[in-house]
């Protein structure tokens, strides 16, 4: 029995050992199988893009378009033209200019009460040389600048050139770098100017049909692929938006370059009134004045216009801006964001005062919550192109200067090389939603909206602060010196000071708040409010003396870094920069600096660490730059 026993506690052993050796086998096996999976996975993870930053890390691994936005600071780029330019140039001549017209069936309510003929809209055609039955795609330009000015009378000197013309902002860039790629280039002149005909109808619905008429004939075309794109500055900008209202199905993306949302937006920021509002409608239709029987073309619109800005700023509280619709037939956006399926790429300087950027922000969130893709891109420019230091050199302190010249962008071209390739030909990935914004003293950041859904508010009561002054009006001013910074903070969006105040015995009066670094001195920002529109927006609502009431003011649009031991000073004024004072400017306003009164700091973190900061090329660098730098 023993002998039996002691075998088979032997062989159990022996079961034992060999279990244990292969339950040790079986474990190293997983695990290598689980790392052979785990690299199978990253590599597949590798291969689709989503680290290329791992896998290629130089930019000679890629094609020059494709080059990640980090990387393009280490692109070797030619700084000597005046603005941006691609890396690599176009294969085909063009042929043009050719010039047609466009008739355009008109509402009633547009017809020319004055001189009555055929509605035509002028266009003007450059047209690469591309082989027999290649169709190309349309990017247009569209303002009322051509032949544009004195009309060569005594005193006031010649026009403009005309739309056969390239101009100096759109059109010569484009004819340079894009055609050359297979891109046609159209310059369109508005209604009322250049050779178009029918009556200037500024901004207004008549003049909308007739843009989006020209981007359908455009699209009908034998020789297009049927996909238009406008970019423009300004007034070009803004005719981005008139054609997107009600647009073509040929319209496929535009690029509005501090092109306003709408008339009343541009000139009017909560009741407070620009000084060229009152006569911007008459200086247009002044400055297409001439001895021909143009002058005797009459829009219904032209008595309503000039009389618009009188009204509310006198009387918007009693219906003064809502007695005809024009400020409504003007407002360009709520239309995009309604009817539009195109794409729109915004582009915005943060020291712009000829159209503010708050046009941009928050229109470029509504604009993806409305499914229509885009992106933005926001330097500390003025009312300029991203990609001209000559101009952007010239900013001054507290209006940009900190930035430069970091602020210019000469891959400028590059950006929109992607952007048209996608939209206009149907080439590359469909570029996603992103916001590229500087900060004022210089760094660029990128992110996937702006203002950033991270930030986080920072409301301070002002009974925290000190207070220097309680009036405000046209001879009194008031100074916040908010607490010291005790660490550096990144303010990113929109702040707002909700003011407590009071009138005296007038109907209204304003305030013009300036945001300074008190350790600088260095301008930061501004917001001004009338009174009125208190709630803010285009609504007015009268004023009692006496009754307290809080200014829900907000500022333009900031992208602002300062440093522990600073502090935010804010000026308070009845009025500044190019805004009109108020009617009630003399008797001003009560200003309750306590805990009535809060200032609202919108604050992100990103460390130096972060990955959404980038560099942007440096052309500063390079000897021969158009600069002289």
């Amino acid at each position: 029995m023993s002998d039996v026993f002691e075998a088979e506690i032997l062989d159990d052993v022996q079961d034992t050992a060999g279990r244990r050796d292969l339950m040790q086998l079986n474990i190293a096996m997983a695990a290598t199988a689980v790392v052979v999976i785990l690299f199978m996975i990253l590599a597949s993870i590798w291969g689709s893009g989503v680290f290329s930053s791992d896998s290629k890390n130089s930019v000679n691994d890629y094609d020059w378009w494709d080059v990640p936005l980090e990387l393009r600071h280490e692109m070797d780029l030619d700084f000597t033209g005046s603005r941006s330019q691609l890396p690599e140039n176009g294969t085909y001549n063009w042929t043009g200019p050719s010039e047609y017209f466009v008739e355009v069936d008109l509402p009633p309510s547009e017809e020319d009460a004055g001189y009555p003929e055929p509605a035509l809209m002028h266009v003007a055609l450059w047209l690469p040389d591309v082989p027999p039955g290649m169709q190309v795609p349309v990017i247009a330009t569209v303002h009322p600048y051509y032949d544009f000015g004195g009309e060569g009378l005594p005193g006031v000197g010649d026009d403009s050139t005309p739309n056969t013309v390239p101009d100096g902002g759109v059109g010569a860039w484009v004819l340079d770098q894009f055609v050359p790629h297979g891109y046609a280039l159209a310059q369109i002149s508005t209604f009322g100017s250049g050779k178009s005909t029918h009556c200037q109808d500024v901004k207004g619905l008549g003049e909308q049909v007739g843009i989006q008429a020209a981007v359908q004939w455009l699209g009908e075309q034998n020789w297009s692929n049927g996909n238009v794109g406008l970019m423009g500055k300004s007034y070009a900008g803004t005719t981005n938006w008139e054609a997107a209202q009600n647009p073509s199905e040929y319209l496929k993306t535009i690029v509005p370059i501090s092109g306003s949302i709408g008339v009343q937006q541009m000139f009017y920021r909560n009741g407070s009134s620009e000084a060229r509002a009152v006569g911007y409608d008459m200086a247009y239709q002044g400055a297409t004045t001439d001895t021909t029987t143009d002058d005797m073309r009459i829009c219904s619109d032209d008595i309503v216009g000039p009389a618009m800005p009188v009204t509310t700023s006198l009387a918007a509280e009693a219906f003064g801006a809502e007695w005809s619709d024009y400020w409504e037939e003007r407002y360009h956006l709520g239309d995009v964001l309604e009817n539009y399926n195109g794409s729109v790429y915004l582009v915005w300087g943060l020291q712009d005062w000829n159209v503010d950027p708050y046009h941009a922000f928050p229109a470029y969130q509504m604009l993806l919550d409305a499914g229509i893709n885009a992106r933005a891109i926001s330097g500390q420019w003025a009312h300029n192109y991203p990609d001209q230091p000559d101009r952007h050199s010239s900013l001054e302190s507290g209006y940009g200067a900190e930035a430069f010249p970091n602020m210019s962008r000469m891959d400028w071209a590059i950006e929109l090389y992607v952007w048209f390739e996608y939209y206009l030909k149907g080439i590359g990935e469909e570029p996603s939603p992103q916001v590229q914004i500087q900060t004022h003293d210089g760094r660029w950041h990128v992110e996937e909206t702006w203002p950033p859904e991270d930030k986080t508010w920072n409301l301070t009561s002002l009974d925290m602060a000190i207070g220097e002054g309680n009036w405000v009006s046209a001879s009194s001013s008031v100074t916040i010196l908010m607490d010291e910074l005790t660490e550096d903070i990144h303010i990113s969006g929109l702040p707002t000071l909700h003011l407590a105040v009071s009138a005296r015995t007038c109907n209204g009066g304003q305030v013009f708040a300036t945001m300074y670094s008190d350790l600088t001195g260095v301008r930061l920002g501004h917001a001004t409010m009338d009174l009125r529109y208190r709630d803010g927006g285009y609504d007015a609502k009268p004023v009692i003396p006496l009754q307290s009431y809080t200014m829900l003011m907000e500022f333009n649009p900031l992208d602002v870094r300062l440093e522990a031991g600073d502090s935010i000073r804010i000026e308070l004024t009845e009025a500044g920069e190019d805004y009109l004072p108020s009617t009630c400017a003399t008797l001003g306003l009560s200003v309750y600096i306590d805990d009535r009164s809060t200032l609202g700091l919108p604050i992100i973190e990103r460390p130096q660490n972060d990955d959404r900061w980038f560099d942007v090329p440096p052309w500063w660098n390079e000897p021969g730059n158009v600069a002289g730098f």
